[in-house]
């Protein structure tokens, strides 16, 4: 909801700030007075074209701000959040256009393109009249309030369901249908690659161990050395540690009967005796083990230049080769049986095809149907809107292949007199048509497009007695779920208002100004007689304007 407008510097309007309610808002005042470049203004935050002559006389720029509440717009709080964007629960939208050209837009405070700016509020506010933001020319918009008339979106979404599946095999079928060259070369290439890891026997592990025994074949002879030496110096070598041990323990064994103690020695010299025999023992066997081959290091040698070889082309681990092997081994399987999967693709694709065209026939048929009550419903809200000779039409057209909406597109065509041949209404329909329609729209079809802040520019015009009335009577039972701004010339129109605006252009120090103020219940009645008797405003003309508030308040209330 639209809450704070502030302008300035825009045209002949210096400085406005105006607060806007929930409900029906009307704006009123002479011609000339300004009301247009209100609605130029919002047409500028929605993504309107900028252009330098719109900056008043003398000011470098112009700027115009709105603020929105956004409680009731959750998926465009989201997009603010997606966006990178703050939410707080409001929308600050600032537009400045500059006559250097350096035109800025700002999005809570933060600077945004203009195309982000179109895109995150352009389902925030609809204008209907002359200005070129209207849902009601874009004709993809047509068929989606059919469908929220008839109430398909589930109907919808099981067929959009079946047309994602169908895409997505007709992808499948087409990535397999590559050129056979190309087929041929990635055999080629992958089956060269199986064959080498193939070849390499991989074992996990494998690697580690040979790291290790390349170490020891790199170091063979010292560790020989080291061995048989240390078995000599322990044991079997002359004057060995183990003899000496030996003889030290035979003679503190022999003195024990002289001092006890020696006794004890000698026994844990006895058991460290066994302890070095142990350790001579291992290091002979270990000696003995020890096969130093040239041959066998070039082995090892190979075998690891072979690992890092393969590591370097596939993967950094054994076990990332082995799961690169898997993957590759399945494409080629796949790439290998290329026809049997093609055949099963076109099965899939062709039962696809028919639940999809059922489901759009299906569809379809509710459309069709649905078409016929929402034109007859909207030409009734016409006949009440002086439009009651108008033949409205939802043309439905077959298309060559389905779409992601369906097996028709939809657009609405108008027939605005007897006799005349149904046209595009996108083509032919004035802005107070446009208007008219819009509003019959929206009374048959109130969430069809999901905007709830709409502004009626020329929705009087060419209309006046009781289908001005009609006209007001509809924007306010529309304002008691939507907000809606209005402007219009007709005090039977404005009479319907929950809030009234008033526009005065003034005259100060040479320069003439546009203001906009909100009127009290006084100050509405005096505007009232004004719009009903002109320039003659007397007792019987303020009379008059209370009681039509009164009697339209008194309509729509019940």
């Amino acid at each position: 909801m639209l809450t704070d407008l502030i302008i300035k510097n825009f045209a002949i309007i210096e400085n406005l700030h105006v607060s806007f309610g929930a409900g029906f808002n009307v704006l009123t005042g002479e011609t000339g007075a300004g009301k247009s470049i209100i609605i130029d203004a919002v047409n500028l935050l929605l993504g309107g074209r900028a252009r330098g002559e719109i900056i008043r006389t003398g000011e470098t720029e112009a700027a115009v701000e709105a603020i929105f509440d956004l409680s009731a717009e959750h998926q465009l709080g989201q997009k603010l959040v997606d966006a990178g964007l703050d939410n707080d629960g409001e929308l600050l939208v600032r537009r400045i256009v500059a006559r250097s050209g350096k035109n800025r837009v700002f999005i809570n405070g933060s600077a945004v393109s203009l195309t982000q700016l179109r895109e995150l509020i352009s389902g925030l506010v609809n204008i209907y009249g002359q200005h070129e933001h209207q849902n009601l020319q874009r004709t993809e918009t047509h068929l989606q309030l059919l469908d929220y008339f008839a109430g398909l979106q589930e109907p919808l979404a099981e067929y959009r369901s079946a047309f994602s599946f169908y895409q997505q095999l007709q992808k499948d079928l087409n990535s397999l249908n590559i050129a056979e060259r190309e087929r041929q070369q990635r055999l080629d290439m992958l089956g060269f690659q199986q064959q080498e890891l193939l070849n390499a026997h991989l074992q996990i592990g494998e690697d580690d161990e040979l790291e290790q025994q390349h170490s020891l074949l790199q170091h063979a002879e010292k560790l020989a050395t080291a061995t048989s030496a240390g078995y000599d110096s322990l044991y079997a070598g002359q004057h060995a540690v183990c003899e000496k041990v030996s003889v030290v323990a035979d003679q503190l064994e022999a003195l024990q009967q002289v001092d006890p103690h020696l006794g004890s020695l000698a026994k844990s010299l006895q058991t460290n005796l066994y302890s070095l025999e142990d350790i001579a023992t291992e290091l002979r066997i270990y000696a003995e083990k020890l096969d130093f081959e040239p041959q066998r290091q070039q082995q090892v040698e190979d075998r690891l230049a072979l690992l890092a070889s393969l590591k370097g082309k596939y993967a950094p681990t054994i076990v990332g080769l082995l799961e690169y092997l898997e993957r590759i081994t399945a494409e080629l399987n796949a790439l290998n049986d290329v026809e049997g999967r093609r055949d099963h693709l076109r099965q899939q694709l062709q039962v696809q095809n028919d639940l999809l065209l059922e489901s759009g026939k299906q569809l379809s048929r509710l459309r069709e149907q649905a078409a016929i009550e929402l034109a007859t419903k909207v030409e009734g809200e016409l006949a009440d809107l002086a439009m009651a000779r108008a033949d409205f039409i939802l043309k439905l057209t077959p298309l060559s292949e389905p779409s992601v909406d369906g097996l028709e597109s939809g657009e609405f065509y108008l027939a605005a007199n007897p006799g005349e041949e149904a046209q595009p209404l996108a083509k032919i329909a004035s802005g107070g048509e446009l208007s008219r329609i819009m509003l019959a729209l929206k009374r048959s079809v109130p969430e069809g497009d999901g905007v709830r802040t709409l502004i009626f520019d020329e929705v009087d015009a060419g209309i006046g007695g009781e289908a001005a009335t009609a006209v007001g009577e509809k924007i306010s039972r529309l304002g008691k779920n939507l907000q809606v701004l209005c402007v219009t010339h007709l005090p039977q129109v404005a009479a319907f208002a929950d809030q009234h605006y008033s526009v005065v252009k003034e005259e100060s120090h040479g320069r003439t100004t546009t203001t906009l103020n909100l009127l009290d219940r006084e100050a509405r009645i005096v505007e009232m007689a004004r719009m009903l008797g002109g320039s003659q405003v007397g007792e019987k003309t303020l009379v008059h304007a209370h009681e039509l508030i009164e009697s339209s308040q008194a309509l729509v209330a019940n």
